[in-house]
């Protein structure tokens, strides 16, 4: 299997996994963000895994702008969405995917001319 069809399966499952336990939490909460924080917060093992998301999705942004070259065109704000909407569970294989699908755009270009 090619990494540009594992990246695609990784986003697939990168917003779905995460939905799957958000959505019912909306749906009794609503969108909450002073609950949503007190509950991520409740505990010291919650807490971890906020601040991991946190730092990672930061690192994240900090390495998709430094890529932004390398994705070029009007799909290279896509990693930033998928951060804001989804989180870290999207973004990465999003940007990996992007990635990919950029050498064989040029390679197709060039073959054309």
């Amino acid at each position: 299997m090619q990494r540009k069809t594992i990246y695609l399966l990784l986003c697939i499952v990168g917003v779905i996994l995460p939905y799957w336990q958000f959505m019912p939490w909306v749906a009794a909460n609503g969108l909450n963000l002073h609950v949503f924080f007190q509950q991520l917060f409740a505990n010291r093992v919650g807490g971890f895994f906020g601040m991991d998301v946190f730092v990672s999705a930061v690192a994240l942004l900090v390495f998709a702008r430094a890529e932004r070259a390398s994705l070029a065109g009007p799909l290279r704000w896509l990693p930033l969405l998928a951060v804001l909407t989804v989180g870290v569970s999207l973004a990465p294989p999003l940007l990996l995917y992007l990635r990919e699908r950029r050498p064989q755009a040029i390679e197709s270009d060039k073959a054309m001319t």
